[in-house]
């Protein structure tokens, strides 16, 4: 590519808008050019803004220090800067839909890691590697939308992706009946140890609205296209707990499986492991080499070994074994703001690049 496409980040300033930045750096096809927030970082530089509140561990990248916030609420001016957006914004569901309504209306294509429109029937959820065709719905939303370029995508949930790509790897064997329960890292909330304090030494069974997502948007995820929108799939059944517990980065699953067709133990460690997608296949910058590892060791994964496994763009799952009332069962690791946030709406927006749905303006 000779020259990168110009991307903006709303809400850079949040948690998740710093994970876009630090992945952002020295990225071969896209250049952060814009950064937009709330009005009341508007007017400072990006240093400013954030001031003590960088929670990456790696420094703030130089080419983002002095680019002045804009008001992410003047959405003319933030959209006839970029080529297209990643939406990271902290407002109510409605604010946020209507925000990245707005902005796909000036033509601006938005890559979501927000949740408001991972149920708007015409908007494609998508792991690269699961469902990537769901992006074909694409066209019907422009439609409704009446642009020509401006669309919204999203990604889905952190909690569901150490569970759901490995129940896609073994699809053939007819997973029918899913328990799951998700132990999930302080940052899912955009918190480190130090901004919440009484996290340290502590787990709460509950975050708010995380049992029902975990267990509906796989079946987003595996349903298919009808009439210009995504009919979500009725079977497995899933049911979840969720559950905080006091580690930084990394989100765990403990998942029980019931098949309809019964395989061997090799048979799924073999899917798992061969098991990869378009963005493998067109080797886009930020895929990771092999989606799934199967770690044969009894006490793995574990969130401080394992959770950077392949830039934290992979899965690590371990332990799998036969049940006594289930099937199987197993634990998988994914790092949840990288391939769950982040990370995984840089993949999706490098294989809209790839598929021609990103352009230069």
């Amino acid at each position: 590519m000779s020259e990168k496409l110009r991307v903006g980040i709303l809400g850079a300033t949040g948690m998740v808008g710093q994970r876009f930045i630090s992945l952002l750096e020295n990225h071969p096809w896209f250049e952060v050019v814009t950064v937009a927030a709330s009005p009341r970082s508007a007017g400072k530089t990006y240093e400013e803004a954030v001031g003590g509140r960088w929670k990456m561990d790696t420094p703030m990248p130089e080419a983002v220090k002095n680019l002045i916030v804009m008001n992410v609420n003047e959405v003319e001016k933030v959209a006839e800067s970029v080529d297209f957006v990643f939406s990271a914004v902290d407002m109510t569901k409605d604010e946020i839909k209507a925000i990245e309504e707005a902005y796909a209306k000036t033509e601006t294509p938005v890559v979501s890691n927000n949740s408001a429109h991972r149920w708007t029937p015409d908007v494609p959820m998508v792991i690269p590697e699961v469902n990537p065709e769901h992006f074909e719905v694409i066209k019907f939303q422009k439609e409704r939308l009446g642009t020509t370029r401006g669309f919204i995508a999203v990604k889905p949930n952190c909690s569901i992706q150490s569970y759901a790509p490995v129940l896609t790897a073994w699809k053939e064997f007819e997973p029918y009946e899913v328990v799951a329960t998700t132990y999930q890292a302080i940052s899912g909330a955009g918190k480190t140890f130090k901004d919440w304090p009484e996290m340290v030494e502590n787990i709460i069974p509950y975050i708010g609205g995380e049992e029902e997502k975990s267990e509906q948007e796989p079946l987003r995820l595996w349903g298919k296209i009808e009439d210009g929108v995504i009919k979500k799939a009725e079977s497995p059944v899933i049911t979840c707990q969720c559950i905080r517990v006091p580690v930084l980065n990394g989100h765990t699953a403990a998942v029980f499986v019931k098949f309809r067709k019964k395989p061997s133990k090799e048979e799924l460690i073999r899917k798992l492991e061969k098991f990869s997608g378009l963005p493998q296949e067109l080797e886009l910058p930020s895929a990771p080499k092999q989606f799934m590892r199967y770690m044969e060791e009894d006490n793995r994964p574990q969130v401080k070994a394992d959770v950077d496994y392949e830039n934290g763009m992979g899965v690590s799952i371990g332990r799998l074994r036969e049940d006594t009332v289930y099937d199987y069962k197993f634990v998988g690791l994914s790092h949840n703001t990288v391939r769950g946030a982040a990370g995984g709406a840089v993949l999706c927006a490098e294989l809209l690049k790839a598929q021609g749905y990103i352009t230069k303006k």
